[in-house]
């Protein structure tokens, strides 16, 4: 359910459960957790996308009532992707939800499909954000517009995430393959030392 590209030092990491809207399970957070760590000293780029019209919904429903939702694996996700020295990307190759908000605000840059719809509904379900989230979002949009995703339950389409700074540039999901050439170019050029000093001086 999750598959894992190699290109010399470019990763690129793909949900791939579409008929489950790559929903996650704790054996897939795990794993996921599992494949960032192993990159922090091999990946000079690490992109993150998903297959279908959905990057992710968040937690699988069943173990989400099981108390997924509230699992220390999603903020060990997101701390692991944020500690990593190289170019970090999420390619949204759809719309992006709940907990999965968390592994794509822990990376350096977001594009997002056009159709993408970004939404996280903890208010309404009763549940608490993962810690780091909030943090991430305001840091990118504010605090009034992280209030109204998270408080006001707020569902934001992909040209006001892209005003907002929530993404940094709408791709269409067939042409994202082509933007992430263009945007790790630069940096697999370069060594990993390189790449972790210079993220290390704008890593506020």
């Amino acid at each position: 359910m999750i598959n894992v590209t190699r290109e010399d030092a470019l990763w690129t990491v793909t949900l791939n459960r579409p008929e489950k809207a790559n929903s996650l399970t704790s054996a897939m957070l795990a794993e996921l957790i599992g494949i960032a760590h192993e990159a922090r000293t091999e990946a000079k780029a690490f992109v993150l996308t998903g297959t279908g019209k959905v990057f992710s919904a968040g937690a699988d429903l069943d173990e989400a009532r099981a108390g997924l939702a509230t699992s220390p694996l999603w903020e060990e996700l997101s701390t692991a992707i944020a500690a990593l020295p190289c170019l970090t990307i999420a390619a949204l190759n759809g719309t992006l939800a709940g907990g999965a908000f968390g592994m794509a605000l822990a990376c350096d840059l977001r594009i997002a499909d056009p159709g993408a719809k970004f939404f996280y509904p903890v208010m309404k379900l009763g549940f608490l954000p993962q810690p780091s989230d909030p943090k991430r979002m305001t840091a990118l949009i504010g605090p009034a517009r992280a209030k109204m995703i998270f408080m006001a339950g707020q569902k934001i389409a992909a040209d006001e995430a892209l005003s907002w700074g929530l993404v940094d540039r709408l791709v269409p999901a067939a042409e994202q393959a082509s933007a992430i050439a263009e945007l790790t170019e630069a940096p697999l050029a370069a060594t990993g030392e390189h790449i972790a000093g210079i993220k290390a001086l704008i890593r506020p």
